[in-house]
């Protein structure tokens, strides 16, 4: 396992904090290992699923929450099994608390729990503001816009 020092990177660089942060926090994460393990795949063109395994867990024990570009995904076991005695306890039952930092216009579009597995769907719907489209070339915007000619007032064309 290769460890990377950015603190260097923190003393010589303006505005790049939010970057600094998100190395700094997965050289953390891969150092102590992250719990409880997760898959993040790529279903479609703009569709993402991130897979979990939360075994032991109940859906009203995990929370979701969505706040900008960050989703937070918390479990806390509510029952307390104080009156079981374990020979072996292998299934673990800690609480968790892991962050997904999202790109721009990606938000959750559902959640399920089955056999263990969270499963989480995002989509990137990007507004139609914001997407890119297309300019025709000698249109009428582009007539309307690009005229040379210097503009004449009312008064002065019919006084000339």
């Amino acid at each position: 396992m290769r460890t990377y020092d950015v603190a260097p990177l923190f003393r010589s660089s303006v505005g790049f904090d939010r970057l600094l942060d998100l190395l700094s926090q997965a050289e953390r994460a891969e150092a102590t290992g992250a719990w409880p393990p997760y898959n993040i795949e790529k279903v479609a063109e703009d569709e993402y699923r991130i897979t979990m395994a939360v075994a032991g867990f109940t859906a009203d024990e995990i929370e979701l929450t969505q706040h900008d570009t960050a989703l937070l995904v918390s479990g806390q076991r509510k029952s307390q099994e104080s009156e079981r005695q374990y020979l072996h306890r292998g299934i673990a039952a800690r609480t968790f608390r892991q962050t997904f930092n999202l790109a721009e216009h990606v938000r959750v579009t559902g959640a399920a729990l089955e056999n263990g597995l969270l499963t989480v769907d995002l989509k990137r719907e990007v507004p139609e503001a914001l997407k890119p489209h297309r300019i025709t070339i000698g249109g009428m915007q582009a007539a309307l816009g690009q005229d040379n000619a210097p503009a004449q007032i009312k008064g002065e064309a019919e006084a000339a």
